[in-house]
């Protein structure tokens, strides 16, 4: 990285220092934005293919605009890191998604310029039509709002919702709509074949970009100017693109395609519709992970770097380990859902926009008919595997936990209510690290467990899951939930033949007279540990029960736990507030025992970003804080 006394970013400590520079530097700028986040991330990993992709566009924007007053929404947020290295926070870029460092994402409790705090796609819209709204109710002309969204976030209803709405209000308002063909995985659908088509329209791209230097060329300013540019570029487009543009349809005025990576033309563009009333679409098209080649040679694989890497060569600089590690809960999902494929024709798979995310991409490569990126639309996977099933398959949906919240009227109204067969697979459930509070799975155990109909599970290991996976395609099964964690499982030998397990069955893992703990999912692993760890001096005995499921319940063996034990402990890695630790304590009150139960989970807050481990830590279930549970109850 340049060092020297040249470097203009080094004196960029807000929006207001950006705009001391001549624009004519601003191509400097971005060079030295682009090469301070490659540098930043090749030491400490996180989102990177979609930040590299927009510096030119962030630089524009708080060029133009007079942020914070000025406000940008930035979708999904995983575009950010440019935004907040150029809004004060380039000294402590280094702690980004790191425990008590920066987050991840636009935090509004971090900057006053995270206008709007985002994780969850397709949400800019809407909320820029509220800001702007409020703009015009507090007559406060001089406000702008600008969201900007990406091609792949654009396919969510959310964002067509926002966008018919803006339309009717006639916010004065500005989305961006960063084309770059890319979501996580390559965007499909028909309106990114649309943007496409746009995109590549040659003939009115070239009378475009002509028109505009002519315009240029005569030095045209002022209102006038305005009008002329918005009448040439209707007319260019009506006279030359094929179909009738679908932001013109709703009313907004549709200007571009330009180049994403020329900021001198950013600049003047946004220059120019920063004072053109109403609602406005600004097309841009940009490169994923532009200005890295590895990252721009393969966009799915960089959108989000795990580990440290040589910058030059693009290499992990971790070296890999020989010792066989096991794999991840997504990957055996992934080969397991095609073994099951492969034997039961019925069986298809659905994911909305996170093939390589969920290991769908698996299936979808050995049976592209039978597999289905749906893109970002959880609301419509459920509902179209709905449509599957009451046709007679037997749809494995899998959605991250976390983004199922998104389709919960889907999965009571058009699912569980129909009784249907629909597999829901919720990865990333309990607490997923860097990502934070907007993409922790904290919350399915609860929501899904007090819906008719619906079977909840939750496997402690990888042989668990596929046999989950096996029992829930059975007939007559029903909607079933199975929810597995973020990273790796616990068994190397883990593909061995699938059996069904009985619906509503735990298991006794081991006895013990002086304490029962309950746990769910994977934590019971970490749980058998510390429990083996405690019985070692032999004066301590322990019983062990994994639930399996928290619906239905398995009574006999709660009986067991409550006939033969006065203290019980839950453990589960979702929140505490009607997750399983409450369904235990409901059958308690039920069935008139009495006993002392301590549960432990997440609690009743919003969890910060860190390492797994860091935040198990922070709510007492990782090991240490069991081991204490566990020793502070036997004392009672």
């Amino acid at each position: 990285m340049n060092e020297g006394p040249s470097r203009l970013l080094d004196a960029i400590d807000s929006p207001a220092d950006l705009k001391q520079i001549e624009a004519d530097k601003l191509p400097q700028v971005c060079d030295e934005l682009r090469e301070f986040i490659i540098d930043a991330l090749s030491c400490n990993p996180g989102h990177f293919g979609a930040s590299l992709g927009v510096v030119e566009l962030t630089v524009a924007l708080h060029y133009v605009f007079n942020t914070p007053d000025d406000k940008i929404i930035w979708d999904v947020g995983h575009q950010a890191y440019g935004h907040k290295i150029l809004t004060g926070r380039r000294d402590v870029f280094h702690t980004n998604r790191k425990f008590k460092g920066i987050s991840g994402f636009p935090n509004v409790f971090e900057s006053e310029f995270d206008a709007f705090g985002v994780g969850h796609s397709s949400t800019s819209i809407s909320a820029g039509i509220g800001m702007a709204t409020a703009a015009a109710m507090d007559n406060d002309s001089d406000k702008h709002v600008v969201a900007v969204i990406g091609d792949g976030a654009m396919t969510a209803g959310m964002a067509f919702e926002g966008l018919n709405n803006m339309s009717t209000l006639k916010s004065n308002m500005l989305v961006i709509l960063n084309d770059n063909n890319m979501a996580i995985d390559p965007a499909v659908g028909g309106f990114s074949e649309y943007l496409v088509d746009i995109a590549t329209s040659q003939t009115y791209n070239k009378f475009r970009s002509e028109a505009f230097k002519m315009l240029e060329k005569m030095k045209l300013t002022g209102p006038r100017s305005k009008e002329m540019i918005t009448k040439l570029n209707n007319s260019l487009k009506n006279l030359l693109t094929k179909q009738t543009n679908i932001f013109e349809g709703l009313n907004i005025r549709y200007f571009g395609p330009v180049d994403g990576h020329d900021v001198g033309h950013l600049q003047r563009v946004l220059s120019d519709l920063k004072d053109i009333p109403g609602p406005k679409v600004l097309h841009v098209i940009t490169k994923k992970g532009k200005g890295f080649k590895f990252a721009e040679e393969n966009q799915t694989a960089w959108h989000a770097v795990g580990d440290k890497f040589d910058k030059v060569t693009g290499q992990p600089l971790a070296a890999k380990s020989s010792i066989p590690k096991p794999p991840k809960f997504q990957d055996v999902f992934g080969n397991t859902i095609v073994e099951l494929a492969e034997k039961n024709e019925k069986i298809v798979g659905i994911t909305p926009a996170m093939p390589s995310g969920c290991s769908l991409n698996i299936m979808m490569e050995k049976m592209p008919d039978r597999a289905f990126d749906v893109g970002i639309a959880e609301q419509h996977a459920v509902t179209f595997s709905a449509g599957l099933a009451i046709e007679g398959y037997t749809p494995f949906c899998n959605i991250y936990s976390s983004f199922m919240q998104r389709a919960y009227d889907q999965v009571i109204h058009d699912v569980a209510l129909q009784n249907l067969n629909v597999v829901f697979c919720l990865d990333r459930g309990g607490l997923v690290g860097a990502d934070g509070a907007t993409h922790h799975g904290a919350y399915d155990l609860s929501y899904m467990r007090g819906i008719p109909n619906l079977v909840v599970s939750s496997p402690m290991d990888e042989e668990e899951l596929r046999n989950l996976m096996y029992t829930a395609q059975l007939p007559n099964q029903g909607p079933f939930s199975i929810r597995y964690p973020r990273g790796n499982g616990s068994l190397i030998d883990w593909q061995r033949p699938m059996q069904e397990i009985k619906v509503g069955t735990g298991r006794k893992l081991k006895d013990g007279k002086d304490l029962a703990i309950v746990t769910i999912g994977p934590i019971g692993v970490k749980t058998s540990q510390v429990i083996q760890k405690l019985e070692q001096d032999g004066r301590t005995a322990i019983a062990h029960y994994d639930i399996r499921f928290v619906k239905p319940l398995d009574e006999a063996l709660l009986h067991d736990v409550f006939k033969n034990h006065d203290k019980v402990m839950t453990i589960e890695d979702g929140t505490v507030i009607g997750g399983m630790g409450s369904a235990v304590l409901e059958f308690m009150a039920d069935h008139g025992y009495c006993a002392r139960v301590k549960r432990l989970g997440i609690p009743d807050k919003y969890i910060e970003h860190g390492t797994q481990t860091e935040l198990y830590g922070i709510c007492g279930f990782d090991k240490e804080g069991i081991e204490k549970a566990i020793q502070e109850m036997l004392a009672w």
